[in-house]
């Protein structure tokens, strides 16, 4: 079973995105904050991290861009799932080395099928 970590500030949106993972079959882990996914990343080596943009502390872009930077978690696939969805924010992810870019509200199918592809 493939874990995912959901750092997501927002309650409702994070019980909306683990339950969509949950029924297709992911062990969830969920974090509030950067600082306590850093936490739940040491403990729980996810296979793939769906992050929020707009965090308390660091935003999602710069934790993605210390994942990317860093060799223990460089290669874990990062998928955006925020409210801001310009195509500067979607540039600016890629930018950073995120593998994928959703707006919320998130589509079940959408999550699923990007998960998919990047969980090999």
């Amino acid at each position: 079973m493939s874990t995912v970590l959901v750092v997501e500030d927002g309650l409702t949106d994070m019980e909306v995105i683990s339950k969509y993972l949950q029924q297709a079959g992911y062990f969830v882990v969920c974090a509030k904050s950067s600082e306590e996914a850093q936490d739940k990343l040491s403990r729980h080596k996810p296979d793939v991290i769906v992050l929020d943009v707009i965090l308390p502390g660091k935003s999602g872009f710069e934790v993605c861009r210390e994942l990317k930077n860093n060799a223990e978690t460089s290669k874990i696939p990062v998928v955006f799932c925020s409210t801001k969805s310009s195509d500067v924010d979607k540039i600016w992810g890629k930018m950073l080395g995120a593998d994928a870019y959703l707006a919320k509200p998130v589509d079940k199918e959408e999550l699923v099928l990007t998960l998919k592809r990047l969980i090999k």
